[in-house]
Order: C-alpha cells, then sequence, then structure tokens
C-alpha cells in the first residue's frame, strides 16, 4: 500500500492504493473489496432503519469492512436532531460490539459530539472526515481523542488562502488521514500537498499515513 484513501465514494481499483469505499447498506456492492458501512444523516429513514441497521451488523463483521460510517450528526438538514442522536447512538454500539473505528460526519453539532463522546466512553478510534474548520475546534477535538480526515477543503486551501494550511500544519502527524471523498482531483494530489504544508517528502507522509492506519485499523 503506497496510499490510504479513508474516505471516498468513488472506487477506482488502484492498485497502489487501499480506498475505504463508504457503503450504504440498502445500495451494498459486494464488487467492492474495503468498504466502511453505515447510515448518514441525511438519508436516515425510519421505515428501514431496522433493517438497515441489521445490515451493517452483518457487514462488521466481516474483514472487508474497515469501518462503520460515514454516520454522525447534522443540525443544518431537517432531519430532527434527536432521530440523528438515536441513530448515531446506535451505530456507536454496533462499532463498539465489533471493535470498528468509526468515520463522522459532523455539521454545526461538535459540541454534541464531544458530549456522547464522553457519555458513552467510546473506546473504538474515532475520525472526523473531511474537515475544515478552525485551529481552536481542531485542537479541542484532538484534546478529546478524535483523529482529523483531509482532503477536499485543504485542496480548496491552495487557492483560497484559508486557515485550514495552518490547521493541517498543526495537527500531530499520528493524528491524521488524507481522502478525496468526491472530489475529481486524485488522491496522489491530496498527499503531494500535504506533504508540501507538513514540509516532509511524499515517501516520509506514506510512511506516517501506513503507521496511522496500523495503529487504528488494528483489525484489518
Amino acid at each position: 500500500m503506497q496510499y490510504f484513501n479513508l474516505h471516498t465514494h468513488k472506487f477506482t481499483n488502484n492498485p497502489t492504493t487501499l480506498e475505504l469505499v463508504n457503503q450504504y447498506p440498502w445500495e451494498f456492492d459486494e464488487s467492492i473489496p474495503h468498504y466502511s458501512i453505515g447510515i448518514h444523516p441525511w438519508y436516515i429513514d425510519e421505515n428501514r432503519l431496522e433493517l438497515d441497521l441489521k445490515i451493517i451488523e452483518e457487514k462488521l463483521q466481516q474483514p472487508e469492512c474497515l469501518a462503520l460510517g460515514e454516520c454522525g450528526l447534522d443540525k443544518r438538514i431537517e432531519i430532527p436532531l434527536a432521530v440523528q442522536i438515536k441513530v448515531f447512538k446506535q451505530q456507536i454500539a454496533l462499532a463498539e460490539k465489533y471493535q470498528k473505528p468509526l468515520i463522522l460526519h459532523l455539521v454545526a453539532a461538535f459540541d454534541k459530539l464531544i458530549e456522547i463522546k464522553k457519555r458513552l466512553d467510546i473506546s473504538v478510534p474515532v475520525i472526523i472526515h473531511g474537515f475544515s474548520k478552525n485551529a481552536q475546534l481542531a485542537k479541542q477535538l484532538l484534546d478529546n481523542g478524535f483523529y482529523l480526515s483531509f482532503g477536499k477543503y485543504l485542496l480548496q486551501s491552495r487557492s483560497v488562502g484559508t486557515e485550514l494550511e495552518y490547521v493541517f500544519k498543526s495537527v500531530p502527524n499520528h493524528r491524521f488521514f488524507l481522502e478525496t471523498d468526491t472530489v475529481e482531483e486524485s488522491l496522489e494530489e491530496v498527499y503531494t500537498l500535504a506533504a508540501k504544508y507538513k514540509k516532509i517528502t511524499l515517501d516520509e507522509l506514506q510512511k506516517q499515513i501506513q503507521n496511522n492506519f496500523s495503529l487504528v485499523f488494528k483489525s484489518f
């Protein structure tokens, strides 16, 4: 493995890359070799919730399933937060039961996330995907044991000069991952920019993320 893609919706079957492809229980693709599976807060459907959770539990027991996600909380959608929290907690319980990391989608609900993590005493690694927030929030999340994954917004920082370059540089090297999510740019482009920001070689970055992968995805 030269590259690890923490979160993508596009399976490219690149032989140099281990792709953690996001899957949903209601449209599962058996041909994808490595995946995460979960209920995104945007797509919660209480009419099929029991079946979705059953499928997730079945897949979590397979070695090809490396994580539960993406799941999480989003205060900017119409689905009531109480419903989102209920479904999120059900998925946390499954991740804990099968000791699989959690990959999260989080929008405007970081305080609630930290509260839930503390109250439930979550033991599995928890990764915030697509991080784009400020240094203060990054530090708060890191201090509470979360990992951060960067991709789309890190690439955007090249042209718009956002604070995210500084935020990324400040994240300890053993606490981040890289991803493409839905962007058209390649994972290699994300790695190249990340290495530039961290002032290390591409080879050093690859080895660091391989170490991070080994630490977090122990069951693989």
